[in-house]
């Protein structure tokens, strides 16, 4: 009886070890590296992932790499928003929408896609319904672009010469080299633009969030109808965006840490 009980908690702590490993990883990670580095035998490694792999938390890529799964991205977007910090959030989203007068949110990457992490409307009845959870194109959007800026660069080329470059607004860029250069002058001045390249009559700009180390691993995003303001009058909100971002990057911080402070 205890054997069976000390064993099952060996085989949850395994799995859990697994995910953690898999989440924290910078590149995918191969079945035979979780085994060496988490020291699981090679035979228990293949039997929990094929089991993990069936529950939708993981997925083995063609390569024959493990990458999260839809269920586990769920968990990790869930966690990230009901949390204790959520309202801290909100505040500092809202206090941002009402300066700028447009719009504001948090993306993160996923994949070939953004999601709406969070965000905050502004009170005009005129609005884009992007609501939290829509996931977005990284090739056509502020963040998306941002996004790809942070990456190696040959890691980025190589995403940038496979994404399907559709046409999702009258100006989206569908040209590689052209879509290169605009993240290459993304990654030198850290800041993106959306220039009705995801749909017609937005405009948006970007500025990243980041870790303790300097990695980017949010977006913080305003976007407008071009109706009300231009693209060039809301780059003018950049340096409050930028000030705005290195607090939410506290923030967010804090809740990776598990940090709180007393009122």
């Amino acid at each position: 009886m205890r054997a069976g009980n000390k064993e099952k908690g060996s085989s949850i702590t395994r799995v859990l070890e697994i995910i953690e490993a898999v989440s924290k990883a910078e590149r995918p990670m191969s079945p035979a590296d979780l085994a060496y580095h988490l020291d699981i035998p090679k035979p228990s490694i293949h039997r929990l992932l094929s089991q993990l792999e069936a529950e939708n938390f993981l997925q083995i890529n063609m390569r024959g790499l493990v990458v999260p799964g839809n269920r586990m991205q769920g968990i990790a977007l869930g966690v990230l928003y009901n949390n204790r910090f959520k309202a801290e959030r909100q505040a500092i989203l809202t206090k941002l929408t009402e300066q700028i007068g447009e719009t504001c949110g948090i993306s993160i990457p996923n994949g070939s896609d953004m999601i709406y992490y969070d965000r905050v409307q502004n009170a005009s009845p005129l609005q884009v319904h992007l609501p939290i959870g829509s996931h977005t194109p990284i090739c056509a959007t502020a963040s998306g672009k941002l996004y790809l800026s942070s990456l190696p660069k040959s890691r980025c080329q190589r995403i940038v010469q496979n994404l399907p470059l559709q046409q999702y607004a009258r100006k989206t860029c569908t040209d590689v080299q052209r879509l290169t250069a605009d993240i290459n002058n993304i990654r030198n001045i850290g800041i993106a633009t959306d220039n009705e390249e995801f749909i017609d009559g937005m405009v948006a700009v970007a500025v990243p969030i980041t870790d303790r180390d300097g990695k980017l691993f949010a977006c913080l995003f305003s976007h407008a109808p071009v109706i009300r303001k231009s693209l060039q009058q809301l780059l003018q909100f950049t340096p409050l965006l930028q000030q705005t971002a290195l607090e939410l990057g506290e923030l967010l911080n804090n809740e990776e840490s598990g940090q709180d402070e007393a009122c």
